[in-house]
């Protein structure tokens, strides 16, 4: 691939795939370049730096997981089986070099580093509001739906983060299988 070649998308897109197969590592932005089939000066160009680059991976990858929720939620009458089907998703070992990139990052954002701290804008509002609207059109609530949005967006990232420590999928799963069934009672008769 030649550097003209190598629009931001189409570079984002690879790096999604490479940090799917690899992980992140202690590559440099050069080797990272390098598996792209580009220029560590076009990722500095598109990105700003390795860390930006990586900030846009999880962007990239987060957004795809928003679109599965919508998918998923649109699809689905009920919210609990959607909920559990989104978890499945979500805890998917195919996952994990993504979220560990992610809490790599966000870790790195909140002892304010300034390459990761572009990672904080939105970070939490965003899930917030693509969980609302599902769990208002099940009968909740506004007020309550954006504080349950907050709440299963904690636990779900707390469970991720306890799956990555652990690999304990069973234990994890059994807890949010739990979570899901508390929420499950305080809907309103479907």
């Amino acid at each position: 691939m030649t550097e003209a070649g190598g629009g931001k998308e189409r570079l984002l897109r690879a790096a999604v795939e490479y940090v799917a197969a690899n992980g992140v590592g202690e590559r440099s932005l050069r080797q990272i370049a390098a598996a792209l089939g580009t220029s560590h000066r076009m990722l500095i160009y598109h990105f700003g730096s390795k860390e930006g680059l990586f900030v846009e991976v999880v962007r990239a990858m987060e957004e795809r997981q928003r679109e599965l929720l919508a998918e998923l939620t649109a699809a689905e009458d009920d919210p609990i089986d959607a909920a559990r089907r989104f978890w499945a998703r979500l805890a998917d070992p195919a996952l994990w070099p993504h979220e560990r990139l992610f809490f790599e990052l966000y870790g790195r954002a909140l002892q304010g580093d300034p390459a990761a701290l572009p990672l904080l804008d939105g970070i939490v509002d965003t899930w917030v509001t693509a969980l609302v609207g599902p769990l208002e059109k099940a009968g909740t609530a506004p007020d309550a739906a954006r504080a349950q949005a907050r709440l299963g967006l904690a636990v779900a990232r707390g469970l991720l983060l306890d799956l990555l420590a652990t690999g304990d999928r069973a234990g994890v799963d059994a807890a949010m299988e739990e979570f899901t069934r508390m929420y499950a009672a305080t809907l309103p008769p479907r």
